[in-house]
Parts: C-alpha cells; sequence; structure tokens
C-alpha cells in the first residue's frame, strides 16, 4: 500500500519532468552561455553519448560535483583491477568538476556528463550505455534514474550514502515519504558515510538489510590516484622555504573578510607571512586578485605562473586540481566553507594526509561526523575555531612555536592513517557480496548454468 502511494507520487512527478523538458533543455542553453555547462559536450546532459560504447559488460559511476567523484576513484581503480573484463563509465554534472576529474581517472575508464532526469533523457542515457550496475554516489536520488534502471534491471548501489538535515526533514513529509521509501526500495546496497546517516536511512524505511557501513570514502581522497605532476608547484615551494607559510583552502567568497583579516593581523607580528588562499570557484581567484591589486596589497596570482614571490605576501589560487599538491607545500591548512552558518564545510581529510596542521570554522554540515572521528583519534587532529581572532591567535602560537606545529601536524596525519585504512576494502566487499555477486557471477537456477 506504501509503495502503491509511492508509484502514485513517482507518476505525477514523471509526468511533470516530462512536460518540463523543453523548458529544461532552454535552461541548459542558459548554463552553457554562462559557461556553467560544456560549450560542445551539453548534449550529453540530454543522455546523448558523445563517445562509442565499447563491446561487453559496463559498470556506471555517477557523482554529481567533485568531492563526491573523487571518492568514486579509490573503489573505481580497484573494481577495474579486480574485474578487467568490465568497462566502467563514470558521470558528473558539474562542469568544474570534469575539468579536475579527467586528470586523475584511469585512462580507460569512459567519461560523460550525466542527463538529467527527465524520461527522455534518462531512456536515451540507458539504452545507449546499458549498464548492468549504477553506483550512485552519496545523495543522487533521481526518481527517473531509478525507476527506469529498476524497470530495466540494472542493479542500483548507493555509495556513501547521505541526507542532510533539511533533506531528511523535507523527505520524512507524508506526500514524499512513500517515493522516497519506493526509490530506496530499489536499491541492492546502501553505505551511509557515518552511522547516523545510516539511521536516516531506516527512518526513511530502506530495507534494513541493504544498509551496511563500510566507513566514509572521503578518507580515500587522498590516495585516489596522480594527477600529472606540476613543477611550478615546486618552484613555489622552493621560494617559500624561510616562509611563514598558511593555506586557506576552499574559500568561500563570503569567507574572503575572514582570511585577509588573518593575514593583516598576522602580519603586524610577523614579517615573513606568505598566505595562500584558494577560493571556491577560480573566477572569484581572479576577482579577489583585482580587487587586492587595487587595495594596495602585495599579491601574485597562480594562473599567471608568477615566479618571483619576494614581493608577494598574499598567493592566490585560481585553478582547479592543485589544492592536494598545495597542501604538501603548506604546514597549515584552514579549511573553508565553515566559518558562516549557511555553508556547510569541506573535506579535512586531505590536508591532513598531507601532513598540514589543520583548522576549520564550526559550521561543517555532514563533515561533523568526520572532524569528530578524527578528534576522538586525537583532540589536536582537527582544531575547530570560531573566526578570524581565534584563527589569528592560534597561527601566532603555530609560528612562534615550531614544536607545537609539528604535534599538531602528526596528530592530524596519525588520525588520517588510523581512519583511512582498510576503508576502500570494506566498500569492496560490501559491493561484491550485495551486487556484483548477483550481476557478474553466473547463477544456477535448476541445474541450469546462466549468465
Amino acid at each position: 500500500m506504501h509503495h502503491a502511494r509511492g508509484m502514485m507520487v513517482y507518476g505525477a512527478y514523471r509526468v511533470l519532468t516530462s512536460a518540463l523538458s523543453p523548458l529544461l533543455r532552454l535552461h541548459l542553453h542558459w548554463r552553457r552561455l554562462r559557461g556553467l555547462e560544456h560549450p560542445l559536450r551539453w548534449p550529453e546532459r540530454l543522455g546523448r553519448a558523445s563517445i562509442p560504447r565499447p563491446p561487453g559488460p559496463l559498470l556506471w559511476f555517477h557523482a554529481v560535483s567533485l568531492g563526491e567523484g573523487m571518492a568514486a576513484i579509490p573503489v573505481i581503480v580497484e573494481l577495474m583491477r579486480r574485474r578487467p573484463e568490465y568497462h566502467v563509465l563514470m558521470t558528473t554534472s558539474v562542469l568544474s568538476a570534469f575539468e579536475v576529474i579527467k586528470d586523475f581517472l584511469p585512462s580507460e575508464v569512459l567519461y560523460q556528463f550525466a542527463p538529467i532526469d527527465t524520461p527522455a533523457s534518462i531512456k536515451a542515457f540507458l539504452g545507449y550505455w546499458k549498464p548492468s550496475t549504477i553506483f550512485l554516489l552519496e545523495s543522487e536520488l533521481w526518481p527517473n534514474l531509478i525507476m527506469c534502471a529498476s524497470e530495466s534491471s540494472i542493479t542500483l548501489a548507493l555509495l556513501n550514502a547521505r541526507v542532510s538535515a533539511k533533506s531528511f526533514g523535507r523527505w520524512s513529509m507524508p506526500l514524499l515519504l512513500p517515493l522516497v521509501s519506493l526509490l530506496l526500495s530499489k536499491f541492492s546496497l546502501i553505505t551511509p558515510l557515518s552511522n547516523l546517516q545510516a539511521i536516516r536511512f531506516q527512518l526513511l524505511q530502506a530495507p534494513p538489510f541493504i544498509v551496511n557501513f563500510s566507513g566514509d570514502l572521503k578518507f580515500a581522497v587522498a590516495n585516489s590516484g596522480r594527477r600529472r605532476e606540476d613543477n611550478c608547484l615546486e618552484d613555489l615551494k622552493v621560494q617559500l622555504h624561510d616562509k611563514k607559510v598558511w593555506l586557506a583552502a576552499s574559500v568561500h567568497t563570503s569567507e574572503e573578510k575572514v582570511f585577509l583579516a588573518v593575514h593583516k593581523s598576522l602580519m603586524q607580528m610577523h614579517h615573513d607571512i606568505f598566505t595562500i588562499i584558494v577560493p571556491r570557484h577560480p573566477q572569484h581567484g581572479r576577482e579577489l586578485f583585482e580587487k587586492l591589486k587595487r587595495e594596495g596589497h602585495c599579491v601574485s596570482l597562480r594562473s599567471r605562473h608568477d615566479k618571483c614571490l619576494s614581493r608577494s605576501n598574499i598567493y592566490v589560487v585560481d585553478t582547479l586540481g592543485e589544492l592536494r599538491q598545495l597542501y604538501k607545500i603548506s604546514p597549515i591548512a584552514i579549511v573553508g566553507g565553515s566559518f558562516f552558518p549557511e555553508l556547510s564545510g569541506h573535506n579535512v581529510s586531505e590536508p591532513a594526509a598531507a601532513g598540514c596542521a589543520v583548522l576549520t570554522g564550526p559550521h561543517v554540515g555532514h563533515f561533523s561526523q568526520m572532524i569528530l572521528e578524527m578528534q576522538s583519534v586525537n583532540p589536536k587532529s582537527v582544531l575547530q575555531l570560531s573566526g578570524e581572532a581565534e584563527l589569528a591567535v592560534v597561527l601566532n602560537e603555530f609560528f612562534k612555536d615550531p614544536l607545537v606545529l609539528k604535534e599538531h601536524q602528526l596528530a592530524a596525519k596519525s588520525a588520517f592513517h588510523s581512519l583511512s585504512t582498510g576503508i576502500t576494502m570494506k566498500a569492496l566487499k560490501l559491493i561484491e557480496c550485495h551486487v556484483l555477486r548477483g550481476v557478474l557471477a553466473p547463477r544456477v537456477i535448476g541445474g541450469l548454468r546462466l549468465r
């Protein structure tokens, strides 16, 4: 009865998304003109493939953006090693994710932009690629995709699954709960990124036997392949060897004033301070650079490949995909997206893996579980601070006492290694047991061997 109500809601959603298809297509064109969709490959968002499908079975991994996509790479690499006869297709929805992830994926992986969730786009995509299994990352619960896949007998798995408190409240409402319950019933495996997330999925009526915890895959991101080496970053490291360096990563526009105030405060105490600011979006980096120049700051811009930094004390990074290498240059990393209530944090395990002393703000969203786990291993592995005043005090202490800084660096790195060990393998065991065993292994029914 509950799923019958879910089918009714899904029927309404299907009719609505079908009717809105022309408007959604116009919206894609608008996004393309704004540089938010690929100028040539945007038709992939309508399910139109731009590369040939190789013969043989295929596994499809889908993530909306960069963080989720990077978390999938260690699983993809290990699956390709174990199952070389299977092709892997990776999709993301966000253009900036595409620009970075393509350089980390194994060359054999097929890469496309994900189709929008309209019946026609999903039908075209599934009809062309014919995946045997779909692995969705985090919270990608799209009704047309899930229901069409189920109707085509395609196995579904939700990895690193999460639902925010806001979405949980919305999905628990009487109108949406039957639909969400129906969608979750179509999965063979859900691996939540925390025990709290597991409880939320069970309250949303996911079948209990498919919910299995393996750990947060974002702990494995630091091991998700290597991008081609960048000698310019090696040059930067050499030039900064005698500076007091700190890095503000994934900085949102509203946070720029916080980090610039910290920089100003530190400059009054240390003449050799060097601040690296990595905005969340590259175009904001270019805007910040121009603003700082107008205000008279000594600033350099990454995309200009400035060679001589002796006259600069602020370095703005307006490029994509270099954050992991930058973490190796700076002994201190402040992870942004966390200093105002409307923000929800970013991955703190990456700077910890690189050996940085890790600081963040109080507003970290679903990354709160990751931070709690790291702090439970060592309270000094991640420091959560309220704002610019506390940041300036802690950074000043780090720069005045190298032993204190080293203690925090070691705490972060040891917590990362403690929590990241074996996560990919745990996820692979669950995938083998709940997903691939039924899909890839031959089945025996009534004495007949079937594939």
